[in-house]
C-alpha cells in the first residue's frame, strides 16, 4: 500500500428494535497528525454541512453530515492499476458533492452518476430514518449497494461485495479477520473493536510509526449525535459532540 494512502475502517451495527450506530476510525499517514480541520459551511441555498477535512483538500475525504439528514464516512479501496481510468472524476469531488445531498437516495444517485476515475467505499447514513447503506464503487460506473440490517458489519480497506480485481493488502486482511473474532453486542464492544491493538504489526487502532488513527467518529442514530473521540476510543474521551437533528 502507498504510504500516503488514507486508511479508513467502519463498524456498522444496526437494529430497528434496539441500536443503530456507526463507528469509524480515521486513519492516515503519521505526517498528517495535526493537519486536519473541522469545516462548517452554510451555502446560499440554505444547505449547511460539517466535515472533517485534511489541509489542502476538499471537504471531505473522511466523514461529514448536513442539515438534510445525510451523513457519510469513507473508506479507500486500493485497486489494481488496470482499474484506474485516467481523465475521469477524482473521488474527492464525489464526496464533496455528497455534502449537498438532500436525502440518502439523492446521495446514492450522485455516487452512481459520477464517472469516477477510481473506486471508493461510501457509508451512507440517513440520520432521520436510521438507514445505513454500504456502497462500493469502481471505475466505469460499477456499483454495489448493501443495506445494513441487524448483523454488525465491519469494512476495512478492501472490496467485500463488489466483484473487482483489487490489490491484496495484508493490513486490511488482518484487520478484517481480527474484527470478525471480536464481540459486537454493545456500543462499548464496538469502541473496543476499533480500539483493538492486539496485532503488533497490523492493529485496528494505529499509533505509528507509519500509520496513525487521527480520531474516531461515532454516529448514534438513536441519540442523533456525532461524537469525535481523540485517543483510543476504548477510553471514551470525547473531544466534540454535534447534534444531527
Amino acid at each position: 500500500m502507498n504510504s500516503k494512502e488514507l486508511l479508513k475502517e467502519v463498524v456498522y451495527p444496526f437494529s430497528i428494535d434496539s441500536m443503530a450506530v456507526a463507528v469509524h476510525n480515521e486513519d492516515a499517514n503519521v505526517a498528517l497528525v495535526g493537519h486536519t480541520y473541522l469545516v462548517k459551511v452554510k451555502l446560499s441555498n440554505g444547505t449547511t454541512f460539517t466535515a472533517y477535512t485534511y489541509a489542502g483538500e476538499l471537504p471531505s475525504c473522511a466523514f461529514g453530515f448536513n442539515n438534510h439528514g445525510v451523513a457519510f464516512t469513507l473508506n479507500s479501496v486500493p485497486p489494481c492499476e488496470e482499474e484506474i481510468v485516467g481523465g475521469a472524476i477524482g473521488r474527492n469531488f464525489v464526496s464533496r458533492d455528497l455534502l449537498e445531498a438532500t436525502s440518502i437516495e439523492d446521495a446514492l444517485a450522485r455516487i452512481h452518476s459520477s464517472e469516477a476515475s477510481v473506486g471508493h467505499n461510501y457509508n451512507l447514513i440517513d440520520t432521520r430514518t436510521r438507514r445505513i447503506l454500504n456502497v462500493e464503487t469502481a471505475s466505469r460506473n460499477r456499483i454495489s449497494v448493501r443495506e445494513i440490517g441487524e448483523t454488525p458489519f465491519f469494512h476495512a480497506n478492501m472490496y467485500l461485495h463488489l466483484q473487482v480485481k483489487q490489490a491484496q493488502d495484508e493490513n486490511s486482511l488482518s484487520r478484517q479477520t481480527r474484527a470478525s473474532s471480536l464481540a459486537k453486542e454493545s456500543k462499548s464492544d464496538f469502541l473496543a473493536l476499533v480500539g483493538d491493538m492486539n496485532n503488533d504489526k497490523y492493529p485496528i487502532y494505529m499509533t505509528g510509526p507509519l500509520l496513525y488513527t487521527l480520531c474516531t467518529a461515532v454516529i448514534d442514530l438513536d441519540e442523533k449525535i456525532l461524537t469525535i473521540i481523540q485517543g483510543n476510543p476504548k477510553e471514551k474521551q470525547e473531544s466534540y459532540v454535534f447534534s444531527l437533528s
